[in-house]
Formats: C-alpha cells, structure tokens, sequence
C-alpha cells in the first residue's frame, strides 16, 4: 500500500509542477498584453 500510494503522490506533484509553470506561462503572456495596451495609450 505504501509504495503504491507514494509512486502516485509524486506524480500527482509532477502534474501539479506541469500545471504551474503552464499557468505561469498563461499569466506572462496576459501581462505582455497589458503592458502593450498601456504603453499605446501613454503614446
């Protein structure tokens, strides 16, 4: 039971890792596009 339960756990932290930086990602380009749409308008 254990080392079954402990192989998922650490699969369920290396989603959670890949979902995190894929958030990360998502949330950078997000800011890109504010950025750009206040700089246009301080123009």
């Amino acid at each position: 039971m254990g080392k079954s339960r402990n192989r998922s756990f650490s699969e369920l932290v290396k989603q959670n890792k890949s979902q995190i930086l894929k958030d990360q990602e998502i949330m950078e380009k997000i800011e890109r596009k504010i950025e750009e749409k206040q700089i246009k308008k301080a123009e």
